[in-house]
């Protein structure tokens, strides 16, 4: 059974995975319980994440349902490899409502092969530097004792260790305000849009800002991200954040006006090159402000 009694999202995307599969290929679960010698009840429970699946079994089940697909039989494996396996983020003791919805977001978030932000108010988590997560935090009213604060500023830095060692691509599309609204010093302004343009001269980095009058863009979708895994295009997870949450959309129908609302949001943005251009001016233009002052 999963860590704590209960599904991992590890372990309910293999089972959902598996499901799909054995459903493509026309199968019901009494051959897949035949397959790997076990009860149909067990078949159940892991395709929907209750049990977790051990290689071996993934292995025959993917035999038989005439999955060939190199990459996607090794990210499956890893998958039931990893289902247990205990979170980076368990080690911060921080006071977080929802910690286990937080828990399957940096799970599905650490394993992401190719990230899609649109944020139309702040800099995506995963670009901002720890003054800014930190002023952001400061000004949450569901953050009240500093201790808390404090550890969510680690948290977001950890995150983004863990991104940048895992060599996934990143895409963000921002809104111009989210850059050139107020921010709480000129300092903080100026260290976080410097940082954009040093993660975007990454090669598997993309960062384009959509100006303030693309206004009809950028209403298209509240803010989002997208993940995607192995060599899927499409993503398998929207994620939104609300108040006090965040929601998990896994729906294949649902997900298809998300990917189409990014590609509108990127047709309408500037261009990369652009966007650095952009950030540089703006920042610039901060500095310039502040010798002034």
């Amino acid at each position: 059974m999963p860590a704590g009694g209960k599904p991992t999202v590890r372990s309910r995307r293999l089972g959902a995975t598996l499901k799909r599969l054995r459903l493509a290929a026309r199968l019901d679960q009494e051959h897949a319980a035949e397959a790997v010698a076990c009860s149909t009840a067990k078949i159940s429970r892991m395709e929907s994440g209750a049990v977790a699946a051990r290689v071996g079994d993934v292995r025959m089940l993917l035999d038989l349902y005439g999955v060939e697909d190199v990459d996607m039989r090794r990210r499956l494996e890893a998958l039931a490899r990893n289902s247990n396996k205990r979170g980076w983020w368990l080690n911060f003791q921080f006071q977080q409502p929802n910690l286990d919805r937080l828990g399957d977001y940096l799970s599905l978030e650490a394993d992401a092969t190719y990230i899609r932000s649109w944020q139309p108010v702040f800099i995506p988590g995963l670009l901002q530097t720890p003054a800014y997560t930190k002023a952001l935090t400061d000004a949450n009213p569901e953050v009240l004792v500093e201790s808390a604060a404090d550890e969510i500023v680690k948290v977001r830095q950890e995150r983004r260790r863990v991104f940048e060692e895992s060599g996934a691509r990143f895409a963000a599309v921002v809104w111009e305000p989210a850059l050139t609204g107020p921010m709480p010093s000129p300092q903080v302004h100026r260290e976080a849009l410097a940082h954009l343009m040093k993660v975007a001269a990454q090669p598997n980095v993309t960062i384009q800002v959509l100006p303030h009058g693309e206004w009809a863009a950028a209403r298209v979708a509240p803010a989002f991200v997208a993940l995607s895994y192995a060599n899927e295009a499409s993503p398998e997870v929207i994620v939104q954040d609300t108040m006090v949450n965040s929601v998990i959309l896994e729906d294949h129908e649902d997900m298809a006006g998300y990917l189409h609302a990014f590609e509108a949001l990127r047709s309408a943005a500037l261009t990369p090159d652009q966007s650095i251009a952009f950030i540089r001016k703006t920042m610039n233009g901060i500095a310039v402000e502040n010798e002034e002052a």
